[in-house]
């Protein structure tokens, strides 16, 4: 990974070609009119924190990569953040947006796949290609994203493009607003999609008038908050085979995902009066219980078959998730023009927070009561301030104990976590990318310090979920997502079952 006295040398012959025209043509850095990246986006450009945003998405039809080149130009290079340098002073280390020009050779990437049969879909060639990006990492003279094209067939679409975007860039709302806003309806061609937006529901104090609601709020607050201190000094998650080693975060990643029905996640989330986000984390503990069976039945030498039926996981298995969110007053997919906005509430950047939730790991008899489980500590969790309080303290902790410091700090409590887990909603109809037309979109990250995460995302009527894991640790991923996918469909039975 890049470290702070690498990334400074890196960036010292770097000349930068202004906005406005000077004497010399360049920008100075004793000139400090650029904007300075925010602490959060210092935080992920720390060697224990060195984030990265990557995302497929499929297309119906193969792409021309010359038609995508003209279109960015007048589309992605128009965001400041994509079009500017991330540069380091050498007086006091501050880093700040420097425009520049882009060179698009440099950024969009084509791989020969002359040599592939076409006739076969190519997925493990895909997934190969996203673990050897996964391990390297962006050259600073230039902005911190690419573009590769992949115009091989899978088995759910004619070509694949893989962004690769550094997360300092911006956080998941972020980034799925501006792909949005390359885009267009295919049902109208001249038409920006219709956007999502989940609005944040008042508290329940609010709603009732009583105070004692709002003590509740405060208590459930001050304890999560004690729980995140906790965690940063001696709590950690016992063992696991989810749990990876100390340099996981520096390995490279295989990232894989599976579609299931959105219609039938809505179905039990009616059967359950729950929401779509219990339902998947419901759907992610029964995966999870189930792999983790097989795991520890394999490693106390039972036979294969047996560990379907025999119950092989230890008594009060319990582990964490660390669920980030969106802290925007008003959550969701934003207008990309809102967010860039002077004093829009839905602002451009890492707008984002977690909490710490607890999963309860264990084989049960009635698969509605995963759900039903998720659903009451994900209400316990929307009565305290926790998301709040830890993005609070991801900006501050920088400020007052340096960046270097506050890396750690700030990374200690997810990394003694299990799973990070994050959901983001996306377009409700059938989108084209610079005119193709999109069959899925799947982000996920790398870099983070845990062996496994998942992303849920939806789109039209469908629910993409998106692995990504240390292989060392998870040698079998493709096998954890069977287990996510039948832990779907039994709890899609009981439900139906349930409504009869």
């Amino acid at each position: 990974m890049e470290t702070t006295e690498a990334l400074n040398h890196s960036l010292k012959p770097i000349r930068i070609v202004p906005k406005e025209d000077n004497e010399e043509g360049l920008t100075s850095m004793a000139d400090h009119d650029e904007p300075l990246l925010s602490p959060m986006a210092r935080l992920f450009h720390e060697p224990d924190c060195n984030l990265y945003v990557i995302a497929m998405i499929g297309f119906r039809t193969r792409i021309d990569p010359d038609v995508i080149k003209v279109k960015l130009m007048h589309t992605l290079l128009q965001h400041p953040r994509f079009s500017s340098l991330q540069v380091m002073s050498k007086e006091n280390g501050e880093m700040r947006w420097v425009p520049t020009e882009v060179d698009l050779e440099k950024h969009v990437i084509v791989p020969d796949t002359t040599c592939l049969d076409m006739e076969t879909p190519c997925d493990k060639y895909v997934e190969d290609y996203v673990f050897s990006l996964t391990k390297t990492k962006f050259d600073f003279s230039k902005p911190l994203w690419d573009l590769h094209l992949l115009n091989v067939k899978t088995a759910d679409a004619d070509s694949v493009a893989v962004f690769r975007i550094h997360h300092s860039l911006g956080d998941g709302s972020s980034l799925m607003s501006l792909l949005l806003a390359c885009t267009r309806k295919t049902s109208d061609p001249k038409a920006l999609p219709s956007i999502p937006v989940t609005k944040k529901p008042k508290s329940s104090a609010a709603r009732s008038g009583k105070w004692w609601k709002v003590l509740v709020l405060v208590w459930n607050t001050i304890i999560d908050v004690l729980m995140v201190i906790a965690t940063i000094f001696f709590l950690k998650d016992r063992d696991t085979p989810l749990r990876g080693s100390p340099n996981v975060g520096s390995t490279g990643r295989r990232v894989i995902h599976r579609t299931i029905s959105l219609d039938d996640v809505a179905m039990i989330k009616n059967a359950t009066n729950a929401t779509v986000n219990d339902v998947m984390l419901g759907i992610t503990q029964a995966g999870l219980s189930r792999y983790l069976n097989r795991r520890y039945g394999e490693a106390n030498k039972n036979k294969k078959g047996s560990t379907k039926k025999k119950n092989n996981l230890p008594k009060n298995l319990s582990i964490r998730a660390t669920h980030f969110m969106d802290i925007r007053p008003s959550a969701g997919i934003h207008n990309l023009v809102e967010m860039m906005e002077k004093g829009s509430k839905a602002k451009w950047g890492n707008r984002i927070g977690y909490v710490l939730l607890p999963l309860t790991i264990a084989l049960r008899d009635n698969p509605l009561d995963y759900v039903l489980k998720a659903k009451a500590a994900m209400d316990r969790k929307k009565a305290s301030l926790e998301a709040l309080y830890v993005h609070s303290m991801a900006k501050s902790i920088p400020n007052i104990f340096g960046t270097k410091t506050g890396s750690v700090l700030c990374l200690i409590v997810p990394s003694r976590t299990t799973i990070w887990y994050s959901n983001v909603v996306g377009p409700e109809e059938e989108i084209a990318f610079f005119g193709y037309p999109i069959t899925y979109i799947a982000p996920s990250c790398f870099g983070q310090p845990n062996a496994v995460m998942l992303h849920v995302v939806s789109y039209m009527d469908k629910m993409n979920m998106i692995l990504s894991v240390d292989d060392t640790t998870i040698p079998d991923p493709h096998q954890l997502l069977n287990d996510l996918e039948e832990s779907f469909d039994q709890i899609k039975n009981a439900a139906i079952s349930r409504m009869l």
